[in-house]
């Protein structure tokens, strides 16, 4: 049912139906880019890098799955955000799977959204985002020139080291501490404000580059869709040969990426001003179409068609680094830099502002702020630490946020298709030109 009504998904977005005295925060297209500062950030980048690294080719395909069922679960989701607002200690209306699970399910049910909110305040942290943005810096900027580089660190002068961490990792962890600093402790109507004009601007330079590197092989593209298809029901391309590698790898970046069934997104989405639940659920439903199907792919193909996916040596973001560069000579890797910080930066953006609604149901209005200060330590101890170790400490928390988020969706799932036919009934009366 919702993909029928993509088209009209859209025309929400355009802000045709925008209500400037709905209940809310941000309007339609913010909540949105809102959402899409944390879903299309380095998941697109170095995720699929990873995806391909571990799980060869066919990977991508299982993450094409995650998409095309991630648009319903998002819909579902990001309904019931609107649909069963609450509010919080300070009486300001809160949407988000902790909400709707009281909301909507009754009191006794509160033990499972207080799971979900313990869950989140470490699930949402930006460690994987500040992770990969200092290994690009190290890996291209840094070790090119030498200065506090590889080179510089593990074979010059081991002064440049701190306690065992590399002195450019510490430095670029502060410098990020100190950019998210100034917007998160902003709240979410400057993290709209501020998302709404960067994110547009992110996905058309990354987008235009790597439609660059895919025209130039664009004979290549048949085979390479065929590659990822195949690879993923032989698992031939997998680390250890194994099919069961292929398709883990694939759902796990998949769910990443596009975060549908996580719960993170309809924290975003609860703040909408709207009245009607359904246009959020259909704005919502845009994001695993933009972010996986289109987005990811594209990446997919960039890394695949250069060879990078190949290369033992390298891993996550360095991959998608050297795809640049090999696709596009001389200004390929310095393009990405440019991408990587703004999706990093905005996605650390958006997570304090879903860190801080958990802390809010679990501890009071009055605490929410509290959480930005442990969120931002999170930044530096991403900048610091391994990527395997990221990656299993975020993977095992977003499983955690699934199973709340997706027992209440499907609960509540009847609640939706009730709304759903209620609002295309009026729709198609004409009961609504506007808001």
């Amino acid at each position: 049912m919702p993909y029928r009504h993509f088209k009209h998904g859209l025309e929400v977005l355009t802000g045709r139906y925008d209500d400037p005295n709905a209940p809310g925060d941000i309007n339609h297209f913010q909540a949105l880019s809102s959402a899409l500062a944390a879903t299309v950030g380095m998941g697109n980048i170095s995720g699929v890098a990873i995806a391909l690294g571990v799980g060869g080719p066919g990977a991508i395909f299982w993450m094409w799955i995650t998409a095309i069922v991630g648009m319903a679960t998002k819909f579902f989701s990001c309904t019931l955000s609107i649909l069963y607002r609450g509010k919080d200690s300070s009486g300001k209306i809160q949407g988000g799977p902790m909400y709707y699970i009281v909301e909507g399910l009754g009191k006794k049910w509160k033990p499972l959204a207080m799971f979900f909110s313990f869950a989140g305040l470490i699930g949402c942290t930006p460690m994987f985002q500040s992770n990969q943005l200092t290994q690009i810096i190290r890996d291209t900027i840094l070790a090119d020139r030498g200065w506090l580089g590889y080179d510089t660190i593990y074979l010059a002068d081991s002064a440049l080291t701190v306690t065992g961490f590399r002195l450019s990792d510490i430095i670029v962890g502060i410098i990020l501490v100190i950019l998210v600093s100034l917007v998160i402790f902003g709240g979410i109507k400057r993290i709209g404000l501020v998302a709404s004009r960067l994110v547009p601007l992110m996905v058309v330079i990354y987008v235009l580059t790597v439609l660059y590197i895919i025209f130039n092989n664009l004979v290549d593209v048949p085979y390479y869709f065929s590659l990822i298809v195949t690879d993923a029901f032989s698992g031939e391309a997998a680390a250890g040969g194994v099919l069961g590698v292929v398709i883990s790898n694939g759902i796990r970046r998949g769910a990443f990426s596009n975060e549908a069934g996580i719960g993170m997104e309809a924290m975003a989405h609860g703040a909408a001003k709207t009245k009607e639940p359904v246009r959020e659920g259909l704005v919502a439903m845009l994001e695993p179409a933009i972010d996986t199907l289109l987005i990811c792919t594209m990446t997919a193909l960039a890394i695949l068609m250069t060879g990078a996916w190949q290369l033992s040596d390298v891993d996550g973001i360095t991959m998608t680094a050297v795809a640049f560069e090999q696709g596009v000579p001389v200004v390929g890797a310095y393009l990405l830099i440019l991408c990587v910080l703004i999706f990093s930066i905005t996605t650390m953006f958006t997570y304090s502002y879903y860190g801080s609604k958990c802390l809010n149901f679990l501890a009071g209005a009055h605490n929410k702020h509290y959480y930005n200060y442990f969120y931002i330590f999170t930044i530096f101890f991403g900048s610091i630490t391994t990527i395997d170790m990221v990656i299993n400490l975020i993977d095992g928390f977003f499983a955690l946020m699934a199973i709340p988020t997706m027992t209440a969706s499907i609960l509540l799932a009847p609640k939706v298709m009730e709304a759903s036919r209620d609002y295309f009934a009026r729709k198609n009366r004409g009961d609504f030109d506007h808001y």
